[in-house]
């Protein structure tokens, strides 16, 4: 079984913007830039020919891929692809305090400690979990070869790393933007990157 998987990160925020955090339980829309981000995208793929698209249950993931919808082509959301869950930290301004509390955090996963989360939130092992189970439901339906997922940030770094044997404390490594673009194939059981972190399609937009 063959498939190729086009993981994208949703169009810009106006939290984004504000630099309030957003993670599984802020579900914001996209800003006018946001929209423009997600037409460029769509006017760059919109002749490739997807069999499914997957989004987060958040609205900033849905509303990227409306452009594609009147192709008739079939959507699901998953739990699976919502951006991790920041806890205490989620609809908060990134202030000193919580600006210092990200780099401790930060710096734990990348020193391995991937059990460490913030309060009421989320850490990449519990968010490798559902990952993996969306990925496990996404390669039962073989006939869907071409596939769109729309998801998160620091999810789809995440994401990136499991599927491609990366160690999840180096999810730094994968850099990302919104729309943004990677696309991995998917052969013998193993994931493979074929397009990495590409942006073209926002040229005209920066």
């Amino acid at each position: 079984m063959k498939k190729s998987f086009y993981f994208i990160r949703h169009g810009q925020t106006d939290l984004n913007l504000k630099g309030i955090v957003q993670g599984r339980g802020v579900d914001s829309p996209l800003n006018a830039n946001g929209l423009k981000q997600a037409a460029a995208f769509y006017d760059t793929y919109k002749d490739i020919p997807f069999d499914k698209i997957y989004t987060s249950t958040l609205l900033r993931t849905h509303q990227t891929i409306e452009p594609f919808l009147q192709h008739s082509i079939a959507v699901e959301q998953l739990e699976g692809l919502d951006e991790i869950s920041w806890g205490i930290y989620e609809g908060q301004e990134q202030n000193a305090s919580i600006m210092k509390g990200f780099e401790e955090l930060v710096g734990a996963w990348r020193n391995d400690e991937l059990d460490v989360r913030v309060e009421n939130g989320e850490s990449p092992n519990e968010l490798v979990l559902r990952q993996r189970q969306a990925i496990d439901y996404m390669l039962t339906k073989e006939d869907e070869e071409r596939i769109l997922v729309c998801m998160h940030g620091r999810a789809l770094r995440i994401m990136l790393c499991h599927l491609t044997n990366v160690p999840v404390c180096r999810m730094d490594d994968f850099p990302h933007t919104n729309t943004a673009l990677y696309v991995l194939d998917y052969e013998d059981d193993v994931f493979s990157i074929s397009d990495y972190y590409n942006t073209e399609h926002l040229k005209g937009l920066l």
